[in-house]
Protein backbone atom coordinates (compact mmCIF):
# COMPACT_ATOMS: atom_id res chain seq x y z
CA UNK A 1 0.00 0.00 0.00
CA UNK A 2 1.45 3.37 -1.04
CA UNK A 3 2.26 5.76 1.83
CA UNK A 4 -0.29 8.52 2.43
CA UNK A 5 0.79 11.98 1.31
CA UNK A 6 1.04 14.85 3.74
CA UNK A 7 -1.97 17.10 4.21
CA UNK A 8 -1.61 20.84 3.75
CA UNK A 9 -1.64 21.43 7.51
CA UNK A 10 1.05 18.78 8.02
CA UNK A 11 3.18 20.41 5.33
CA UNK A 12 2.74 23.80 7.01
CA UNK A 13 3.82 22.37 10.37
CA UNK A 14 6.86 20.60 8.94
CA UNK A 15 7.98 23.60 6.88
CA UNK A 16 7.67 25.79 9.99
CA UNK A 17 9.86 23.28 11.85
CA UNK A 18 12.68 23.89 9.37
CA UNK A 19 12.72 27.56 10.40
CA UNK A 20 12.23 26.94 14.12
CA UNK A 21 14.81 24.18 14.45
CA UNK A 22 17.52 26.03 12.56
CA UNK A 23 16.57 29.63 13.49
CA UNK A 24 17.98 30.66 10.14
CA UNK A 25 17.01 32.56 6.97
CA UNK A 26 16.21 30.78 3.72
CA UNK A 27 15.47 31.48 0.07
CA UNK A 28 12.69 29.64 -1.72
CA UNK A 29 15.07 27.48 -3.75
CA UNK A 30 16.80 26.40 -0.52
CA UNK A 31 13.49 25.43 1.05
CA UNK A 32 12.53 23.48 -2.08
CA UNK A 33 15.66 21.36 -1.50
CA UNK A 34 15.34 21.07 2.29
CA UNK A 35 11.61 20.30 2.29
CA UNK A 36 11.89 16.87 0.62
CA UNK A 37 15.18 16.06 2.30
CA UNK A 38 14.32 16.93 5.93
CA UNK A 39 10.52 16.77 6.15
CA UNK A 40 9.24 14.72 3.21
CA UNK A 41 7.49 17.69 1.60
CA UNK A 42 7.22 17.40 -2.20
CA UNK A 43 9.45 20.07 -3.75
CA UNK A 44 6.71 21.32 -6.10
CA UNK A 45 4.39 22.12 -3.17
CA UNK A 46 6.91 24.05 -1.04
CA UNK A 47 6.15 27.41 -2.71
CA UNK A 48 2.40 27.08 -2.12
CA UNK A 49 2.86 26.00 1.52
CA UNK A 50 5.35 28.81 2.16
CA UNK A 51 2.94 31.40 0.72
CA UNK A 52 0.13 30.15 2.97
CA UNK A 53 2.38 30.61 6.02
CA UNK A 54 3.33 34.10 4.86
CA UNK A 55 -0.35 35.00 4.31
CA UNK A 56 -1.15 33.90 7.88
CA UNK A 57 1.75 35.89 9.30
CA UNK A 58 3.54 32.77 10.53
CA UNK A 59 6.52 33.34 8.24
CA UNK A 60 8.09 36.71 7.47
CA UNK A 61 9.68 37.59 4.16
CA UNK A 62 11.77 40.43 2.76
CA UNK A 63 13.68 41.25 -0.38
CA UNK A 64 17.39 41.88 0.12
CA UNK A 65 19.05 42.96 -3.07
CA UNK A 66 17.66 40.77 -5.83
CA UNK A 67 16.81 37.84 -3.53
CA UNK A 68 13.81 37.09 -1.31
CA UNK A 69 14.55 35.72 2.18
CA UNK A 70 12.11 34.10 4.58
CA UNK A 71 12.31 33.44 8.32
CA UNK A 72 10.20 32.42 11.29
CA UNK A 73 10.90 31.99 15.00
CA UNK A 74 9.13 29.73 17.55
CA UNK A 75 7.80 32.71 19.49
CA UNK A 76 6.16 34.17 16.39
CA UNK A 77 3.08 31.94 16.49
CA UNK A 78 2.53 32.67 20.16
CA UNK A 79 2.77 36.40 19.47
CA UNK A 80 0.14 36.15 16.74
CA UNK A 81 -2.24 34.19 18.97
CA UNK A 82 -1.72 36.69 21.80
CA UNK A 83 -2.42 39.60 19.47
CA UNK A 84 -5.65 37.95 18.34
CA UNK A 85 -6.65 37.37 21.94
CA UNK A 86 -5.91 41.00 22.85
CA UNK A 87 -7.98 42.21 19.88
CA UNK A 88 -10.87 39.98 20.92
CA UNK A 89 -10.73 41.33 24.48
CA UNK A 90 -10.73 44.93 23.20
CA UNK A 91 -13.72 44.20 20.98
CA UNK A 92 -15.58 42.58 23.89
CA UNK A 93 -14.88 45.59 26.13
CA UNK A 94 -16.16 47.92 23.40
CA UNK A 95 -19.35 45.88 22.91
CA UNK A 96 -19.99 45.76 26.67
CA UNK A 97 -19.64 49.55 26.85
CA UNK A 98 -22.10 49.98 23.98
CA UNK A 99 -24.54 47.59 25.66
CA UNK A 100 -24.32 49.55 28.91
CA UNK A 101 -25.03 52.80 27.02
CA UNK A 102 -28.07 51.24 25.35
CA UNK A 103 -29.43 50.04 28.67
CA UNK A 104 -29.07 53.54 30.14
CA UNK A 105 -30.81 55.05 27.09
CA UNK A 106 -33.68 52.54 27.38
CA UNK A 107 -34.19 53.30 31.07
CA UNK A 108 -34.12 57.02 30.32
CA UNK A 109 -36.81 56.66 27.63
CA UNK A 110 -38.92 54.54 29.98
CA UNK A 111 -38.70 57.25 32.64
CA UNK A 112 -39.94 59.81 30.13
CA UNK A 113 -42.88 57.58 29.19
CA UNK A 114 -44.37 56.13 32.40
CA UNK A 115 -46.86 53.33 31.79
CA UNK A 116 -50.02 55.09 32.96
CA UNK A 117 -53.51 53.69 32.45
CA UNK A 118 -54.13 56.04 29.55
CA UNK A 119 -50.84 55.08 27.85
CA UNK A 120 -51.56 51.38 28.34
CA UNK A 121 -55.00 51.85 26.79
CA UNK A 122 -53.52 53.78 23.87
CA UNK A 123 -50.97 51.06 23.22
CA UNK A 124 -53.67 48.42 23.33
CA UNK A 125 -55.77 50.44 20.89
CA UNK A 126 -52.77 50.82 18.57
CA UNK A 127 -52.19 47.07 18.59
CA UNK A 128 -55.85 46.41 17.84
CA UNK A 129 -55.88 48.98 15.02
CA UNK A 130 -52.79 47.46 13.43
CA UNK A 131 -54.42 44.01 13.50
CA UNK A 132 -57.58 45.39 11.86
CA UNK A 133 -55.50 47.14 9.23
CA UNK A 134 -53.64 43.89 8.44
CA UNK A 135 -56.95 42.01 8.15
CA UNK A 136 -58.41 44.63 5.81
CA UNK A 137 -55.27 44.55 3.67
CA UNK A 138 -55.59 40.78 3.35
CA UNK A 139 -59.22 41.20 2.29
CA UNK A 140 -58.26 43.81 -0.31
CA UNK A 141 -55.55 41.50 -1.66
CA UNK A 142 -58.11 38.67 -1.91
CA UNK A 143 -60.35 40.84 -4.10
CA UNK A 144 -57.44 42.19 -6.11
CA UNK A 145 -59.06 41.05 -9.36
CA UNK A 146 -61.88 43.55 -8.78
CA UNK A 147 -59.53 46.45 -8.23
CA UNK A 148 -60.81 49.31 -10.48
CA UNK A 149 -57.27 50.04 -11.65
CA UNK A 150 -56.69 46.42 -12.65
CA UNK A 151 -60.11 46.23 -14.33
CA UNK A 152 -59.27 49.34 -16.37
CA UNK A 153 -55.92 47.82 -17.35
CA UNK A 154 -57.67 44.67 -18.59
CA UNK A 155 -60.18 46.74 -20.60
CA UNK A 156 -57.32 48.62 -22.21
CA UNK A 157 -55.58 45.35 -23.07
CA UNK A 158 -58.76 43.99 -24.69
CA UNK A 159 -59.15 47.19 -26.74
CA UNK A 160 -55.56 47.00 -27.96
CA UNK A 161 -56.00 43.33 -28.89
CA UNK A 162 -59.19 44.15 -30.81
CA UNK A 163 -57.48 46.97 -32.71
CA UNK A 164 -54.61 44.66 -33.60
CA UNK A 165 -57.07 42.03 -34.85
CA UNK A 166 -58.79 44.58 -37.06
CA UNK A 167 -55.47 45.67 -38.57
CA UNK A 168 -54.49 42.09 -39.39
CA UNK A 169 -57.92 41.46 -40.92
CA UNK A 170 -57.56 44.54 -43.12
CA UNK A 171 -54.04 43.48 -44.14
CA UNK A 172 -55.35 40.04 -45.09
CA UNK A 173 -58.12 41.55 -47.21
CA UNK A 174 -55.67 43.86 -49.00
CA UNK A 175 -53.24 41.00 -49.72
CA UNK A 176 -56.02 38.70 -50.92
CA UNK A 177 -57.35 41.33 -53.29
CA UNK A 178 -53.86 42.10 -54.64
CA UNK A 179 -53.04 38.40 -55.12
CA UNK A 180 -56.25 37.64 -57.01
CA UNK A 181 -55.71 40.62 -59.37
CA UNK A 182 -52.09 39.73 -60.05
CA UNK A 183 -52.69 36.02 -60.65
CA UNK A 184 -56.24 35.97 -62.00
CA UNK A 185 -57.40 33.52 -59.35
CA UNK A 186 -60.75 33.30 -57.64
CA UNK A 187 -60.75 34.53 -54.02
CA UNK A 188 -62.91 31.57 -52.93
CA UNK A 189 -60.31 29.10 -54.24
CA UNK A 190 -57.60 30.85 -52.24
CA UNK A 191 -59.76 30.85 -49.10
CA UNK A 192 -60.41 27.12 -49.44
CA UNK A 193 -56.72 26.40 -50.04
CA UNK A 194 -55.73 28.37 -46.93
CA UNK A 195 -58.68 26.92 -44.97
CA UNK A 196 -60.06 30.39 -44.20
CA UNK A 197 -63.82 30.62 -43.67
CA UNK A 198 -65.94 33.18 -45.47
CA UNK A 199 -66.87 34.90 -42.23
CA UNK A 200 -63.21 35.56 -41.35
CA UNK A 201 -63.56 39.31 -41.95
CA UNK A 202 -66.63 39.47 -39.70
CA UNK A 203 -64.93 38.04 -36.61
CA UNK A 204 -64.28 41.51 -35.22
Amino acid sequence: MAPRGLSLEEKRTKLSEIFHESKDFYQLKELEKLGPKLKGIVSQSVKEVLQSLVDDGLVQGDKIGSSNFFWSFPSQRGTIVQNRLDNAKEARTSYEAQLAELKVAIEHERALRPLSDSRAAALEQLTSTNKQRAALQEEIDAYGACDPVKVEERKRAVTLAHEAGVRWTDNYSILLSHFTRQNGMDAQDIRRYLEIDDDYEDIF
